[in-house]
């Protein structure tokens, strides 16, 4: 089956199988005709994407550009001039200004990721639908908070893996659900580039224009440093690196498609082996997550510019990556096959003994970049009240095992039994003590949402 015929094929059930809300109350009243009023929160390179993707349609309203950094925010708004908008953005820098107003229906988050918990939870709160980046949270506690607040206020909470979307992922779930792989035991989750240490700038001046105790938020205060607004994906005040960042799309597509929740346990090796600078998380690392009958590996390198990402000429073509240098795949090793699997428009090949010393593949389907499907879901979830595809109960779930994996590296590797019931470490004190951060006030999530 190739890919148009999957989706000609799957487009009238696309919702099917997922569970509606209990109730249907929103501050979301409008007709099926009537605009959706969106806010964007965090107007970096991101956000700008996220902003130029949703502006394209003519059913939504973009009320807000709001960043704390106000030339970022204005940059967005002149970007913003450009698309079918009937009116300019307003500026906002506190994010607060936005959930207190009542005409914003829903709001798009594309903020660092220590700040993606809170400004979700207050967004539930004050009654807005939320589409937020990945990853879900910065510890495995306030991902739980996340999925409570949208429950609590009955809100549509989409989490950013675009991969849930794909027609040619829905495809490949369906392909190993059916059987046609055999028992899958082991599956590889690679997330492999090139990302250089580097040495933070010397604390300066807070430039004019930037509000930077608002961009710290839930984090320590700390002197700003221009460093910190690119480098704060290696810090853990703020991330866990880039297994959090960018390997939580391989992560969560491949749990989507072999359908695990929970490991039984998890584990993680590594180290920053280029330490000369001051990047906090590992350039190399290894995680084992262990489920009854599978074992999961992941697998990351942050000094090989040979592993690429899928490009967009591959992503928008009928064409495959050369799996073997593809930074960001998934093999799943079946009974009857290997399943090579590209994120974000990489397509699918299933592999089987070689013929003549050549490749033999069975099955294949191409694919195409799912950002505008996963746009369009979570606004037709805000008109539905239908949980969305990647709904924020299955993003934290996805980014727990990531979770799970920073606790045992920074613990020097040792293996965390997880207990489902309470998605905790068992008897391990010293993993508790990272299972939930320091708040900063104002800056904190309640333990009641």
């Amino acid at each position: 089956m190739n890919r148009r015929e999957f989706t000609k094929t799957t487009a009238l059930g696309f919702g099917a199988g997922l569970t509606l809300l209990d109730g249907t109350a929103s501050v979301f009243g409008a007709a099926a005709n009537e605009k959706i009023n969106l806010a964007f929160i965090g107007c970096g390179g991101r956000g700008r994407q996220l902003l130029g993707g949703f502006a394209e349609r003519k059913d939504i309203n973009v009320l807000y550009c709001c960043d704390p950094n106000r030339q970022r925010a204005e940059s967005a708004i002149s970007a913003a001039q450009g698309s079918p908008l009937e009116a300019t953005p307003k500026l906002a820098t506190d994010m607060r200004a936005v959930f207190d107003d009542p005409k914003v229906d829903g709001v798009v988050c594309a903020l660092p990721d220590h700040w993606h918990a809170l400004a979700s939870i207050w967004a539930c709160q004050a009654g807005k639908d939320v589409f937020t980046e990945k990853p879900a949270s910065h510890s495995a506690w306030e991902g739980r908070k996340m999925v409570e607040a949208a429950r609590k206020y009955k809100r549509i909470v989409q989490h950013g893996t675009q991969c849930r979307s794909a027609p040619y992922c829905i495809a490949a779930q369906k392909y190993i659900a059916d059987g046609k792989l055999g028992k899958i035991h082991y599956v590889r989750v690679y997330n492999m580039k090139e990302w250089k240490n580097f040495t933070l700038a010397p604390a300066t001046a807070v430039p004019e224009g930037m509000d930077w105790d608002r961009w710290l938020g839930p984090a320590p205060m700390r002197p700003y440093s221009p460093s910190y607004p690119s480098a704060w994906h290696h810090l853990w005040d703020f991330s866990s690196g880039d297994m959090i960042n960018d390997g939580i799309h391989q992560i969560d597509l491949a749990r989507m498609l072999i359908g695990k929740e929970y490991p039984k346990s998890a584990y993680c090796i590594g180290g920053r082996f280029n330490s000369e600078g001051d990047a906090e998380s590992p350039d190399t690392q290894v995680i084992t997550w262990e489920y009854d009958d599978l074992v999961m590996t992941f697998e990351l390198t942050l000094y090989t510019p040979y592993m690429l990402k899928i490009d967009p000429e591959v992503r928008n073509s009928d064409m495959f990556p050369y799996w073997l240098q593809t930074a960001t795949r998934i093999e799943i090793y079946g009974e009857a096959g290997l399943m090579m699997v590209g994120r974000h428009g990489g397509g699918w090949q299933v592999f089987v003994r070689t013929r003549d010393r050549q490749p033999v593949v069975i099955d294949s389907m191409h694919g195409r970049f799912p950002d505008p499907e996963h746009r369009d879901n979570f606004l037709d979830c805000i008109r539905s009240r239908v949980l969305p595809t990647g709904d924020i109960e299955i993003g934290h779930r996805s980014t727990l095992l990531a979770h799970y994996a920073t606790m045992s590296y920074r613990l020097g590797g040792q293996k965390l039994m997880i207990d489902p019931k309470t998605e905790m470490p068992m008897d391990n004190p010293a993993a508790m003590k990272l299972f939930k951060r320091e708040y900063r006030k104002p800056f904190e999530v309640p333990e009641n949402v």
